[in-house]
């Protein structure tokens, strides 16, 4: 009986890795614990995406594959790490600071690879609910650490309520998750389930509550505004539009005058920008406003094609007024905190050029109705106001969450397309 069972499993290994299929549920597994370890773990989360493009090899179907690289979505992001691999031909950079600098487009390659794989699988929403249910724990978590910060893996004193990573990535997930939240809680109220809308209504409400007492980044701030007012104009009447704006300004006045943490994080852009203009200290916003008015300068002076890959730093090196001096204009920096710029000043109006191309091409995607189009909508939205702060398409963090999002959400649209295609076309 041992030696049966013993061959029974060895039989049912063996046909589950001569099936297709079974491959293909094995990347899904993988994509699901690439985005539920993205908010934890940068090792695992490349572990686990390393491990879901290998699974893909054995019954790819390559001639498939390639035709769907002719798309314009994903021409746009491979020519850019095309770009930034010719852009070290006429750098002055050092050969490894150079190689250093294209490594964060890279990422990009994975973008088509989720959007022909997610177009033939059905398990696309799997990998949105591990996102979400693994950033509801990490506010759990961080409510934890405000509370007792011996728990923290982090050290930084300074950064409150934070288990691991940073305020500013972790602003980043909760603000996505708590505004992508909007379509469904939406959707659920006109089909009078309410309970539901109910259950992510309150899941939504304490990622902002958490963003609102424990930590939230300026960036947020900005861009929570932003993501709902293009949920708005999309997806409800004026009158709707009217009473929720209504509540929401309700709410935040309520939370700026019980939450000193909020008070505190708004009025250091004045504070930043004030002693910056009068006195050159390189305060957060202060250091900001002088990269880009440095890059800007690099940027006229190579408009077309740049100075080339990873040539920022020596850039800002050569520009820096005398060290030991405490004032904005000394700090050195590869990265100027605004994508436009951090591609300008490598790749010029080619390189800017190609990156809204991307933005573009990606937006143009999720024009359609439906979850898979609102959150990969919300996505691009995000990433291309927030880019205006840092570099998030190169920030490994957030620019996985931009490749993983469209990638796994345009996939989905794709895929719908098609299945409404084919159903039109047996109708007719």
């Amino acid at each position: 009986m041992t030696a049966l069972a013993r061959e029974t499993a060895s039989e049912m290994l063996l046909r589950r890795l001569r099936s297709p299929a079974a491959w293909r549920e094995t990347v899904d597994i993988f994509a699901v614990l690439t985005a539920a370890s993205l908010p934890w773990s940068t090792s695992l989360a490349g572990i686990f995406n390393a491990l879901m493009l290998l699974c893909m090899v054995p019954f790819l179907d390559v001639r498939a594959f390639l035709q769907s690289l002719k798309r314009p979505i994903c021409v746009a992001p491979i020519a850019l790490v095309l770009l930034a691999l010719v852009g070290t031909l006429w750098s002055d950079a050092a050969w490894g600071a150079r190689f250093y600098a294209v490594n964060p487009t890279v990422k990009l390659l994975v973008l088509p690879v989720l959007l022909y794989h997610f177009e033939r699988s059905p398990r696309g929403h799997w990998i949105f609910i591990a996102f979400l249910v693994s950033c509801a724990l990490l506010s759990v978590m961080s409510w934890l650490v405000a509370f007792y910060p011996n728990l923290a893996l982090k050290t930084d004193p300074a950064e409150r309520g934070i288990f691991v990573k940073n305020y500013i990535d972790q602003s980043q997930e909760f603000t996505l998750c708590a505004v992508a939240l909007a379509y469904p809680i939406v959707m659920l109220v006109r089909e009078k389930r309410y309970w539901f809308a109910g259950l992510l209504a309150a899941l939504a409400l304490s990622f902002f509550i958490n963003m609102a007492f424990v930590v939230v980044s300026r960036t947020a701030l900005v861009t929570v505004p932003i993501m709902f007012g293009v949920f708005a104009l999309l997806h409800l009447k004026w009158r709707s539009i009217a009473l929720i704006s209504a509540a929401l300004l309700v709410g935040a006045v309520l939370a700026w005058q019980a939450s000193p943490q909020l008070r505190h994080t708004a009025e250091r852009f004045s504070d930043d920008y004030t002693r910056y203009m009068e006195k050159g200290e390189p305060t957060s916003a202060g250091l900001r406003l002088e990269f880009w008015r440095k890059s800007l300068g690099f940027f006229a002076e190579a408009p077309i094609v740049g100075h080339g890959t990873g040539s920022t730093r020596g850039l800002f090196e050569r520009a820096a007024t005398p060290a030991g001096q405490y004032q904005a204009s000394a700090e050195v920096i590869g990265n100027p905190h605004n994508q436009t710029l951090n591609v300008a000043v490598q790749w010029g109006v080619i390189g800017i050029a190609i990156l809204y191309a991307i933005w573009i091409l990606h937006l143009r995607l999720f024009r359609g109705d439906g979850l898979a189009n609102w959150i990969g909508l919300l996505v691009v939205v995000q990433n291309v106001f927030t880019s205006l702060f840092n570099s998030h398409l190169f920030d490994f963090h957030e620019g996985w969450m931009y490749v993983i999002g469209v990638g796994v959400a345009g996939g989905m649209v794709i895929r719908a397309q098609q299945v409404e295609a084919k159903m039109g076309e047996a109708g007719s």
